[in-house]
């Protein structure tokens, strides 16, 4: 009779916490950041595009001065050591980096967001809102998707870097609605698409480094 009670107690409390569990899961998380207006993403957009228009003028600048430079640069290394020239930077914002992607997500205006029967093909699942925004040396990013027919919302912290010409990602932190997930379970499929995807991470051929400090995204020049 007592082992009775016990496995009844046992299964309610199993199912209780299958509940918590799956009210979490759609639960909607605090936002990392504030929406933003469709004017604002175009301005911002707009920014994006002219930081990296600078970062590529300052490479094709450093490239074309470097051949005329290198007899003369040789002969003053020989009288003096010479101090290395310092590469152009840029910082991006978090705004700048959501309204790219409200952009290329067709997300940045109402209207157009995108549906539940949006055909984007069964390559990827389909992001019908994000955010994005920068805490010190760590990226948040926030993404609105479909999962067993039901709008969930998915959180994914982490760090940026660079090896090899390749953007690479380093979580610190998963969510799924409010439901906090252990990192070791998810980097591994993780880092899986990543590699999968890994010719989307390809930076620019003017870009050298990349990371995040200081809340902004920082672009060297190579």
């Amino acid at each position: 009779m007592k082992k009775l009670k016990l496995d009844r107690i046992i299964s309610i409390a199993t199912l209780v916490a299958s509940l918590i569990a799956i009210i979490l899961v759609l639960k909607k998380p605090a936002p990392v950041a504030v929406p933003q207006v469709p004017a604002a993403v175009a301005a911002n957009a707009q920014s994006f595009e002219q930081k990296l228009e600078q970062l590529e003028r300052a490479a094709q600048q450093s490239q074309a001065g470097a051949g005329s430079s290198q007899a003369s640069q040789s002969q003053a290394n020989q009288s003096a050591p010479g101090t290395p020239s310092s590469k152009a930077e840029v910082h991006i914002n978090s705004d700048e980096i959501s309204a790219v992607l409200a952009q290329s997500l067709g997300t940045a205006g109402g209207a157009s967001a995108l549906t539940p029967d949006s055909n984007l093909g069964s390559a990827a699942p389909t992001i019908k809102d994000q955010h994005v925004s920068f805490d010190g040396d760590v990226v948040h990013g926030q993404f609105l998707t479909e999962i067993a027919g039901k709008d969930v919302w998915i959180t994914v912290s982490g760090h940026i870097g660079e090896k090899d010409g390749y953007a690479t990602f380093d979580p610190t932190e998963f969510k799924v609605g409010d439901l906090s997930v252990p990192v070791s379970l998810v980097n591994p499929a993780l880092q899986k698409k990543l590699g999968e995807e890994r010719d989307r991470l390809k930076l620019p051929d003017s870009v050298g480094s990349v990371k995040v400090q200081n809340g902004e995204l920082v672009m060297q020049q190579k």
